[in-house]
């Protein structure tokens, strides 16, 4: 489903020079599960930047469906991540000024115009919600982030990228603020979400324990992933998270 192929990236600042993927090659199967563990630093993050197309990568390619995506135009890099894409980030990044409901439905104010708005934001309110009480937090609708907990916020990051229906959903340390308890809960969410909706998972994370739930763990060291994941995806049997 994605595909990378040599994927290398390097972030300069004045002088220095920083090689954070060297070579890095990995296939996404649809429907599964990944994640990908590996220490501070090794470079977790910009490889999901880049799958997400959040970030272009300065040597390699990446592919979607057998589509190379990594060379569109802004416009279509804009409108793969607002509907093949969703993302979920540690910090939650909700803005304090909207109520959770408006939070959610901050991608479908972005994509559309204010005249197509009007004329559908019914349609658009009633799958805000259903996202919100499918996580939970159908009570909540109106609080601001100040008012929720950070189980509820990270909630409330999974109803909104939920929104526009996803293909693929790109986490990125999604309980790396959290307790354990309340992380593992999120977990189950996306567990679920992957299993009933079909919704491919590329998660980046330091828990070993979350990572050993998932259908695929690769680990990431110095720019690189090993190598001894399965040549094609198969699903185990779900392990209780």
């Amino acid at each position: 489903m994605l595909a990378a192929t040599n994927l290398r990236k390097t972030y300069r600042r004045n002088a220095d020079q920083v090689k954070v993927l060297q070579g890095l090659s990995l296939d996404v199967h649809a429907g599964e599960f990944l994640s990908v563990v590996g220490a501070s630093g090794s470079g977790k993050s910009t490889l999901l930047h880049l799958l997400g197309t959040l970030d272009v990568p300065d040597e390699g390619t990446i592919t979607l469906n057998g589509r190379r995506i990594d060379n569109v135009s802004s416009r279509e890099r804009d409108e793969l991540r607002n509907t093949v894409f969703g993302y979920i980030f540690q910090f939650y990044h909700l803005l304090p000024e909207f109520n959770t409901l408006d939070n959610v439905l901050m991608p479908a104010y972005i994509s559309n115009s204010l005249v197509k708005w009007f004329a559908t934001r019914r349609e658009w309110r009633k799958r805000a919600e259903a996202m919100l009480e499918r996580v939970g937090l159908s009570h909540r609708l109106t609080h601001r982030p100040r008012e929720l907990s950070g189980g509820e916020m990270q909630r409330a990051a999974v109803a909104r990228a939920l929104l526009c229906r996803p293909q693929i959903l790109m986490a990125d340390e999604p309980t790396g603020n959290l307790d354990a308890e309340i992380g593992a809960d999120i977990v189950r969410l996306l567990r679920e979400l992957n299993r009933d909706d079909g919704i491919t998972i590329v998660m980046v994370t330091h828990n070993l324990d979350i990572a050993a739930t998932t259908d695929r763990v690769l680990r990431m060291t110095h720019g690189k992933l090993n190598t001894d994941a399965p040549a094609a995806f198969t699903r185990p049997k779900l392990a209780a998270v």
